[in-house]
């Protein structure tokens, strides 16, 4: 059944929903949605109209102006929401894709066209002949939900695409900062201990019957999220990783997701992730999961040619495929059990496209 509250349905059906929201004269009750859960149980954010026009009139601003969207991301998260939203104040149909993209920005009507992806959808449309030239007409490609490796970046530029990288998560209406800066109304800090706090309009009322929980990271108007950043001298955002992403091995504090790019260099690897494991001896094992060609001696080698050896893996598991989560995430919570790891892990994460980052563009 299809429903605002939380976001459910087809996009069709989310769609109609969304202009009757739109549509009501007075503020309507605020909907709901969920969040990806890719570290364990996922919240209901509580998104007021309010928010969701502050977020999707900054986006279209940014862009240069309305136009029409493909939506080819699960419509109930909020990447996907988004794309449907902002059609609706464009006035404008978006296209759902259901085969391939050349099939649906074939069909597609309006002057300025716009495509919201996660980078392991574009690294995969890079591969393909058809993908890339249906790419090449699109005149902003959203790029969230998880890091833009620059590697990524420069590829998808040199073949003549115009890429934008999002930073933003459930509780900021999705994107909110583009390519390191902030939209309009939106205001970024890096407090002292290092965590990013996002202000403005965009932020969420809530999570749906935890106060407490709410009360934990909505501090004085600001938005404390589960990032670590810092700002360069012209207020460009950097995203270095998550609070919980680095692990203490031996005294040793790791940084997972600098391993993981580090790993991900690796000509034999397509896709990574890096685990902190509960450990008797060193109190977290640090483990490494991998697609691709490599060993446990060859991937402690790689690491320490460039960071400490401290940071290397001290096990090795290979996988056929990360697990992912409906909206192109890796399911943190499936790789422990695909890759045979009990207990709870801290992870820093690259599927081709660098550390997860926020829920979406």
């Amino acid at each position: 059944m299809s429903s605002l509250r939380p976001v459910g349905g087809t996009a069709p059906e989310i769609l109609g929903l969304l202009r009757q929201w739109e549509a009501s004269a007075s503020e309507p009750e605020p909907l709901t949605v969920e969040t990806s859960g890719s570290t364990g149980e996922p919240k209901r954010v509580v998104l007021s109209r309010r928010s969701m026009r502050a977020s999707a009139t900054a986006t279209l601003r940014c862009l240069g102006g309305p136009g029409q969207w493909v939506l080819n991301l699960p419509p109930s998260y909020v990447a996907g929401l988004q794309v449907l939203y902002r059609s609706v104040l464009a006035g404008t149909e978006p296209v759902v894709q259901d085969a391939d993209l050349a099939e649906a920005a074939a069909a597609m009507t309006g002057g300025r066209r716009y495509l919201s992806l996660v980078p392991t959808q574009l690294t995969r449309m890079l591969r393909d002949p058809r993908d890339l030239d249906a790419l090449r007409g699109f005149d902003t490609i959203l790029v969230g939900g998880a890091r833009l490796d620059p590697a990524l970046r420069a590829a998808a530029e040199a073949a003549g695409l115009s890429v934008v990288a999002t930073y933003g998560m459930s509780e900021t209406c999705g994107g909110c900062v583009y390519d390191g800066h902030p939209l309009d109304g939106v205001a970024v800090a890096v407090g002292a201990e290092g965590r990013v706090r996002i202000g403005g309009p965009v932020v969420f009322d809530g999570y749906d019957g935890r106060p407490e929980e709410t009360a934990a990271v909505k501090q004085d108007g600001w938005f404390l999220t589960h990032d670590l950043g810092q700002l360069d001298d012209d207020g460009r955002l950097q995203v270095l990783g998550r609070v919980d992403d680095v692990v203490i091995s031996g005294g040793v504090n790791v940084p997972t997701p600098a391993v993981a790019q580090r790993l991900l260099t690796h000509p034999g690897v397509t896709a990574v992730e890096v685990l902190g494991v509960p450990d008797a001896e060193w109190g977290q094992r640090v483990v490494a999961v991998v697609v691709g060609d490599l060993g446990l001696d060859a991937a402690r080698d790689w690491v320490a040619e460039v960071h400490p050896r401290a940071w290397a893996p001290r096990d090795l598991v290979v996988l056929d495929a990360l697990p992912l989560l409906g909206n192109g995430k890796v399911d943190r919570v499936a790789l422990r059990a695909a890759a045979g790891l009990g207990g709870a892990v801290s992870t820093g994460s690259t599927t081709g496209d660098g550390s997860t980052t926020g829920d979406g563009a």
